[in-house]
């Protein structure tokens, strides 16, 4: 599956209609409601003594008013970082350079294509699987291994664990690590599917 599009399924955007919906609705509002256009906000966002990112959407709050999402907004345009959402197979790349983490990705995605309607986003630090909202991720560990977070709570299986800090969405309350592509079973099948269903 993945961002290639491969899959009944799939979604090349990397983001969900409800996602894509909010970030248009970002973009629409944002002169309606500030007055300036997208160009004028890139102009002031350029001026910023700033030089990270949060920093310069602080910035832009502080001293311009304007929300921490529109902020971000402006500031992807204004400083493109050419690894954005837009960017699906650099963000990979730059995440997923283990071999053995790779195939374990992989497995993951050969998983979840059996099921329809899903999109693939990949983010800075993990890749993200979505129907209407976010059922599972997966990102890269030390030596090997991955992690692969469900929505779904640790009692639906044995083997699933509670996560801690993780940046994926807060509907993963259960996770799993992996380190070989052959866990990715047909009980974890199973769990990606019951996953998906609530999804």
């Amino acid at each position: 599956m993945g961002t290639s599009g491969k899959g009944a399924g799939a979604t090349t955007t990397g983001l969900t209609a409800r996602q894509q919906k909010w970030f248009d609705s970002v973009q629409s509002s944002l002169e309606r409601d500030t007055g300036k256009t997208l160009d004028e906000w890139v102009a002031i966002a350029r001026t910023c003594p700033e030089s990270k990112p949060r920093a310069r959407a602080d910035w832009l709050r502080m001293h311009h008013g304007l929300g921490i999402n529109r902020a971000f907004h402006v500031l992807g345009v204004a400083f493109p970082s050419g690894e954005g959402w837009d960017q699906p197979d650099k963000l990979r790349a730059a995440l997923w350079t283990d071999p053995a983490s790779l195939r374990l990705l992989e497995a993951v995605e050969t998983a979840v294509s059996a099921l329809p309607e899903v999109v693939t986003g990949q983010r800075k630090g993990f890749t993200a699987f979505s129907r209407k909202v976010q059922f599972a991720a997966v990102r890269p560990l030390k030596d090997g291994l991955a992690v692969l977070g469900l929505a779904l709570t640790p009692d639906a299986d044995p083997r699933l664990d509670t996560p801690r800090n993780e940046s994926w969405s807060e509907r993963l309350k259960a996770k799993l690590v992996l380190d070989l592509p052959e866990q990715v079973d047909g009980r974890v099948r199973a769990l990606l599917r019951q996953a998906w269903e609530r999804s």
